[in-house]
């Protein structure tokens, strides 16, 4: 995917992603959000379990929400693909200096 959009493109559509489960006021993908947008991703049979589960995984700062870096790190993990170009994309985006390691 990372070559098919180029590492800016690939960034704009993870922060896409993020802007569309994310909760505006907070500025954060919360389990209301993502709660919230189940029916638009197609995933309203997701039980809370399943969801709370999706949180905790990339939830690195214990807050219980996602920050845009946790989704960007979290959706690397759960595309095996993406590892493959992660430290070129890095590379190109300017990302290998700010020390955040997928």
């Amino acid at each position: 995917m990372v070559e098919r959009l180029g590492a800016d493109g690939f960034m704009g559509e993870l922060c896409n992603g993020f802007r569309l489960l994310m909760d505006v006021e907070k500025g954060l993908i919360t389990f209301e959000s993502l709660k919230r947008n189940t029916l638009q991703l197609g995933l309203e049979e997701m039980r809370d379990e399943e969801l709370i589960c999706m949180l905790e995984e990339g939830d690195m700062d214990g807050d219980g929400a996602l920050s845009q870096w946790e989704f960007c790190i979290l959706m690397f993990r759960l595309s095996p693909g993406l590892m493959d170009g992660s430290k070129m994309w890095m590379e190109d985006s300017g990302g290998a200096s700010t020390g955040i390691v997928v």
